[in-house]
């Protein structure tokens, strides 16, 4: 399915590609009702759905200008009941033009249009996506999603050192009312921090510009400063 739209900072034509693989996990099973309730609430994109978003890739129009594609890749049978449903193909769309937006610094217009007679537009590059669902993915229940009530903690990103080239990424994550790590579900992506604070306390979902070596990332939190900091070597940007 190809979407098109635009930069809202310079008008340029933006391509999004979005693309199944059995190889993505699904996400957390979501009715219509559920949607409905989630397309009305403060933050629609919440819900998590996993997904692929590949590097942007520059193509030509037909006018013979310039413009951007993006190659989304999320789960197969996932993206088959998008195809059928209106409404969740609304809900992909949107969640896949915020994910580019997190990851890339984007600004895209939600006045998109769906192409009838294409599948994607230019090369749809080939995507590495990871065969083993992170640990906390395998955990988190359909009941378990972040809810509603569940607020975006106050953070700060800094790179260690703050000239040259980045060896650290350290996130410093602001908590109130959260007296002990225990409570505390943090999973440290390649490109993406996620925090949940039970129950329904604090709820984060980041993508960062870097690539990061999470083996050896460790996290530390202050019950005096009630901060939780990420520590997350650089391999690269």
């Amino acid at each position: 399915m190809c979407v098109k739209t635009v930069s809202q900072l310079d008008k340029q034509k933006v391509f999004v590609n979005i693309c199944q693989s059995n190889l993505v996990p699904p996400p957390p099973e979501l009715s219509r009702e559920e949607l409905v309730e989630l397309l009305q609430s403060e933050d629609p994109t919440g819900y998590r759905v996993p997904m692929s978003l590949g590097e942007p890739h520059i193509e030509t129009d037909n006018s013979s200008q310039g413009c951007s594609a993006y190659d989304v890749v999320i789960n197969q049978e996932f993206f088959q009941k998008c195809q059928k449903d209106p409404l969740f193909q609304h809900f992909v769309i949107l969640v896949s033009l915020e994910g580019l937006e997190n990851k890339y610094n984007l600004e895209l217009s939600r006045d998109w249009k769906v192409l009838k007679n294409r599948k994607f537009f230019g090369s749809v590059m080939e995507q590495n996506i990871r065969m083993k669902r992170r640990p906390v993915i395998e955990e988190l229940k359909a009941q378990e999603k972040p809810a509603a009530t569940a607020k975006r903690p106050v953070f700060t990103l800094l790179v260690e050192p703050p000239v040259g080239d980045p060896q650290y990424l350290v996130a410093e994550i602001q908590l109130p009312g959260v007296s002990s790590s225990r409570s505390l579900v943090l999973d440290v992506g390649e490109d993406r921090l996620v925090l949940n604070a039970r129950p329904s306390l604090f709820h984060l979902d980041i993508f960062h510009p870097f690539f990061i070596d999470q083996a050896n990332s460790v996290a530390q939190y202050n019950t005096s400063t009630q901060i939780l900091t990420v520590t997350m070597p650089v391999r690269s940007s």
